[in-house]
């Protein structure tokens, strides 16, 4: 049995769920998600937590089971609680600002780059240095946190670009590395 698909999921308070016929919805603070799941699988709230269970052993119902749970699960924690994606900034010069709702960088290139949120998403500046990128729904939120690294990527040599909150960029040898420092006389 699939050892994350036969666990619970608790629903906090706060939070309605509903499932019927291939879709579950969740309803919180936050806002409002509706997921599809196949309708082979059953997802029923029991008390104060939701089960997802599969009818049978087959291959393609146990691959379905783990992934069902986990975006059930993700609407849950993103109803009540959002997801948020940090990223910095790191080279000379670079900074981020918010141009009403758009996310406007100046990294390097010689215009400013402007990112406009699409619904659901919401861009904080908390410093110039640094973006952060909220939400409820969080493969929306991954999406947009990798576009906007996608703009400026670490660059391999400096490390300059868009990285997300402590990652860590292994940095390739110039030409005085990889001579030894030494060169031809």
């Amino acid at each position: 049995m699939s050892r994350i698909g036969k666990q619970p999921i608790a629903v906090p308070s706060g939070v309605t769920v509903n499932a019927a016929d291939g879709v579950f919805k969740a309803k919180g603070p936050k806002g409002e998600l509706t997921v599809p799941y196949n309708s082979e699988l059953t997802v029923k709230q029991d008390g104060d937590n939701v089960i997802v269970e599969r009818p049978s052993e087959a291959q393609k119902h146990r691959a379905l089971h783990g992934l069902t749970r986990t975006l059930v699960a993700n609407a849950i924690k993103g109803v009540s609680e959002g997801y948020t994606i940090n990223l910095e900034l790191r080279g000379v010069g670079f900074r981020a600002k918010l141009a009403g709702k758009a996310l406007e960088m100046t990294i390097g290139y010689s215009h400013p780059v402007v990112i406009d949120p699409p619904a659901g998403v919401s861009f904080t500046v908390p410093e110039p240095t640094r973006i952060d990128v909220s939400g409820i729904d969080k493969q929306l939120v991954g999406q947009v946190a990798a576009n906007v690294r996608k703009v400026r990527k670490p660059d391999a040599y400096h490390g300059k670009g868009v990285r997300f909150l402590g990652e860590q960029i292994s940095l390739k040898a110039g030409k005085a590395g990889a001579t030894g420092g030494k060169g031809k006389k």
